[in-house]
């Protein structure tokens, strides 16, 4: 597991685990944005991209945030920003690339988007553990997973594109602060 990976020992111990909400580890602040956007800086260097100032504050708002983020509302927090209006396609042209380079992920039930500071590999396969009380979503690696959809999907002769799970649920927190039983 690396170093900024957060176990949850309540899960499989071998998956590598990771908070896309305040109320789960993250907070949605500026620094975590000025984290996000130097990230996205180095690795597009060292993939020779161009990271433009409209995919720079793309990415910042998302981040800072800490909770998805749908790209109208995106553009809106962007327009905003300097007095500058931003159209809502061309926040999406930034959320593709983004999403390309793995600096945030789409949350498709919920058509939004995360921040992503993690570098978990292309063709990693993603499980978002979604709250349905909060709306917190934590983003986790599940090598078990992984291993038995690769073998269902074999056995069916289907070639995945992406393999990303969302299972939506009632967070641990949640829980508690319901004080239901089994927590």
């Amino acid at each position: 597991m690396r170093a900024d990976a957060q176990h949850d020992p309540r899960h499989d111990p071998l998956h590598e685990h990771h908070h896309h909400e305040g109320s789960h580890g993250r907070h949605g602040c500026g620094q975590c944005a000025e984290g996000a956007t130097e990230r996205a800086e180095r690795l597009c260097r060292q993939r020779g991209l161009q990271f433009t100032p409209l995919r720079r504050d793309v990415l910042a708002v998302v981040a800072a945030e800490g909770r998805p983020l749908g790209a109208y509302d995106i553009a809106e927090r962007m327009s905003g920003q300097g007095g500058r209006r931003v159209a809502a396609v061309s926040v999406y042209r930034a959320l593709d690339f983004l999403t390309e380079q793995g600096l945030v992920h789409r949350i498709s039930s919920r058509n939004a988007f995360v921040s992503c500071g993690h570098d978990h590999g292309e063709g990693a396969s993603l499980v978002f553990l979604i709250c349905r009380q909060c709306g917190g979503i934590d983003e986790m690696t599940a090598p078990a997973v992984e291993s038995a959809l690769d073998k269902t999907l074999a056995q069916a002769g289907f070639t995945p594109t992406s393999r990303i799970l969302e299972v939506e649920g009632e967070c641990g927190a949640c829980r508690e602060r319901a004080g239901a039983p089994g927590s």
